[in-house]
């Protein structure tokens, strides 16, 4: 029996040494060559097209390659009782706690700001402050979300999570719930958001909360791309509510060269690459949880189609 790798963007040959080193004797094959598809026991895949994995019949585990499952959980011909799980990796905890201190350390110390005042050849001064001074917000409490709200409070920030539910973190002042959230996002200097997809947060950036920011906010977006209505973000980028942005994730990817996003010099954009999984790490995981499905057991981090992560 053999697993098979999808990926438009990860390298099938990193993956395949992860797995020849975390199981010999599973066979790996990479997308087209799948061969005969009743061998496939097992996907591991990126964004896979509606209808993929129906193809298979032995069919027993599906793996996402990256923290969003959306593609996954919304295709109507996903075959029943087969698990779809994350990975669950801390090196990609860590990745995304990089990548958001990077983005919020920008905005905070105005690089922006310089990087636009050298195309004038202008010796701009903008004061440094402390970071206690700044007030983060990050939208979205998960595994990634924890540790980079984590890690900002590490820093020395100001640091509000908002969840769904009540989560507590060291050093980070919890809000939750709807009610909860035009409070959170007046505090924000800088937003964050790592939500998931699902259909409460399709859109939940919309005008009206953007509105609610503090005139001249940051955001800092790279959860899922349809969280943000992208439309109202240019509209408020280029009005000045908000001063700044970074963004890894879109509603189409890649970002089409005519998008209005492309023209604000106030955004910095970058290829959905916050956080990937490690083959190195991950492999391992995978085999595991293919392991519990072959004895009867329940995979770890299992995916609730329902909820959408």
């Amino acid at each position: 029996m053999a697993l098979l790798f999808y990926s438009e963007y990860d390298s099938a040959s990193e993956w395949q040494s992860a797995f020849a080193q975390a199981e010999p004797e599973l066979e790996f094959r990479a997308w087209p060559q799948c061969g005969d598809p009743a061998e496939v026991e097992a996907v591991l895949a990126w964004n896979a097209p509606a209808g993929f994995y129906r193809q298979f019949p032995r069919l027993r585990l599906i793996v996402n390659l990256g923290a969003g499952v959306d593609a996954i959980v919304r295709d109507p011909t996903l075959p029943a009782g087969v698990p779809v799980t994350r990975i669950s990796d801390p090196a990609m905890g860590r990745m995304m706690a990089q990548y958001v201190l990077a983005a919020v350390l920008r905005h905070f110390r105005d690089f922006g700001a310089f990087e636009r005042a050298r195309e004038r050849r202008a010796w701009q001064w903008i004061a440094p402050r402390e970071a206690r001074e700044c007030t983060v917000g990050v939208m979205g409490l998960g595994q990634l979300g924890s540790m980079a709200a984590c890690e900002l409070a590490r820093q020395g920030f100001r640091v509000l999570g908002w969840s769904r539910t009540p989560k507590t973190l060291p050093g980070v002042e919890g809000l939750a719930g709807d009610e909860a959230l035009p409070a959170f996002l007046a505090q924000c200097e800088i937003c964050v958001m790592l939500l998931p997809l699902t259909p409460a947060t399709e859109g939940l950036m919309d005008a009206r909360r953007l509105a609610m920011l503090p005139r001249g906010a940051k955001l800092v977006s790279a959860g899922r791309g349809r969280t943000v209505d992208e439309r109202a973000l240019v509209a408020a980028l280029r009005s000045g509510h908000v001063a700044e942005a970074t963004l890894d994730v879109f509603h189409e990817e890649p970002l089409p060269a005519g998008h209005p996003l492309w023209d604000l010099p106030q955004v910095l954009i970058t290829p959905h690459l916050a956080s990937i999984a490690i083959p190195r790490t991950a492999a391992a995981q995978v085999v595991d949880n293919l392991a519990r499905v072959r004895r009867g057991e329940r995979p770890a981090n299992v995916v609730d189609p329902t909820r959408g992560y």
